[in-house]
């Protein structure tokens, strides 16, 4: 009977929730991630373990323009990687951290104004968009956002600021 009861709450919880997906290549993903930033008005959390996309590094840095405080914690392979963001993002004030603790932070998400979510397995990279088979749920709800953000928080605890490399 838990299971039961268990299961139809899920059923529920998802139901009521506003859920996008998208799937690449070439199906919208890097889009749906900047139209979402571009919305943005408070916040925006970033866990991402690969991060070259262009539009979306522009989108964060437009946001914290717009007074958004946005923080981004990435895997360790983007100290080093050839076109990372990481460089982008630090150099234009946005906190940057390197979660070092795992063999991979292989996490993939947003989090914006404590009620929206980006994840799935879409990359925050330009081949992702053009070239893999990926895909990304935007989900309007603020319980899941919470424990989105409660998970974001723990990382952020044992990770490392990122200055950037220098110009």
């Amino acid at each position: 009977m838990k299971t039961f009861l268990l299961a139809l709450f899920l059923a529920v919880s998802i139901q009521a929730a506003d859920i996008q997906v998208y799937f690449s290549p070439q199906g919208g993903c890097t889009e749906a991630v900047v139209a979402n930033l571009d919305k943005a008005t408070n916040t925006i959390l970033v866990q991402a373990y690969s991060f070259t996309s262009a539009p979306i590094a522009k989108a964060l840095v437009d946001a914290k323009k717009r007074g958004v405080k946005v923080q981004v914690i990435l895997d360790k392979s983007q100290r080093t990687e050839k076109y990372s963001s990481a460089d982008f993002v630090a150099h234009a004030g946005i906190p940057t951290f390197i979660d070092a603790k795992h063999a991979i932070a292989h996490n993939k998400i947003m989090v914006i104004d404590g009620r929206t979510v980006l994840t799935g397995s879409f990359n925050f990279t330009k081949a992702a968009e053009m070239n893999n088979a990926e895909n990304l749920l935007v989900i309007q709800d603020a319980v899941l956002a919470a424990k989105y953000t409660a998970n974001w928080q723990s990382h952020l605890k044992h990770s490392e600021e990122y200055a950037g490399k220098p110009n």
